[in-house]
């Protein structure tokens, strides 16, 4: 921590995603809940197949994997008709209590997390959040988040909005709830695509978090137990997975952020004295 004391002047929030970013090391709390989601119903589903869609809101996140091509097969073998949206609602419905119950089991702070926001507190940076779990699930994750020291400055669920991620609103509400501006002086820190893209459609930085995240699915335990010459295949995998996503920088986990925030102010300080000559 002694390496970053000056005040970070020009970043005015950092806004974090929840599961496999700050809580959950490799966003574990949905995916079983999804592979009994469907199980309920006779339809197979893998692990890989419900990691897919991580961060998109928890309905999208359904109606896509009932319309992937061999579970909207074996659905439509079942029921004799195709998956609908009504078919999501439904499997909403039951899946929102399901999650909430796991999640309960997997909302431990990433290592390292609580360093990072006590650095974030120390410089008066402001601390957002989104995220595609809806806020009947966020209402069980924010009381064990608070216990373990952690209580955001603002909190946007996927079903505050009309249209959540990929899109920028959610962003956008944070900006407003956190009085901060421009978008510039803003970070986003997400472990996936869509969460990346909410970011980037609304001009900010964004950072992409590998190793705790849903694209490697490992716990902690498991990641750290690998050589680094396995972690540079894992990081070089899930980079390319990332790409579309368009992140700025990419890290390990959240213990790596305070190296680019020194970073992204470099850069902005550069950029305005730039504009200014």
């Amino acid at each position: 921590m002694s390496n970053h004391i000056y005040k970070h002047a020009s970043i005015s929030a950092v806004v974090f995603d929840w599961a496999g970013t700050i809580i959950d090391f490799g966003s574990h709390a949905p995916m079983q809940a999804f592979v009994r989601l469907f199980e309920q119903y006779g339809i197979e589903l893998t692990i890989e197949d419900a990691r897919g869609p991580m961060g998109l809101p928890k309905w999208k996140h359904i109606h896509t994997l009932g319309n992937l091509p061999h579970i909207s097969r074996q659905w439509e073998q079942k029921f004799n008709r195709p998956f609908s949206d009504s078919d999501t609602d439904e499997l909403y419905a039951i899946f929102t209590p399901m999650n909430a119950a796991s999640v309960a089991h997997h909302s431990e702070l990433i290592p390292g997390f609580l360093d990072t926001l006590s650095l974030l507190r120390a410089q008066g940076i402001k601390v957002g959040s989104t995220t595609g779990y809806n806020r009947e699930i966020m209402n069980v994750v924010l009381p064990l988040a608070k216990k373990q020291g952690f209580t955001p400055d603002n909190l946007v669920c996927a079903d505050d909005l009309h249209e959540s991620r990929p899109s920028p609103l959610g962003m956008y509400k944070c900006f407003l709830d956190l009085n901060v501006w421009p978008a510039t002086s803003v970070i986003k820190v997400d472990d996936t695509v869509p969460g990346l893209l909410e970011g980037y459609h609304s001009g900010c930085w964004t950072v992409g978090v590998i190793a705790s995240g849903n694209e490697v699915g490992m716990t902690h335990e498991e990641w750290m137990s690998l050589c680094e010459k396995e972690k540079e295949l894992i990081r070089s995998q899930v980079s390319e997975k990332l790409a579309s996503g368009k992140p700025n920088f990419l890290i390990d986990t959240v213990a790596d952020l305070p190296d680019i925030l020194t970073k992204i102010d470099a850069l902005r300080l550069k950029s305005h004295y730039a504009s200014a000559e």
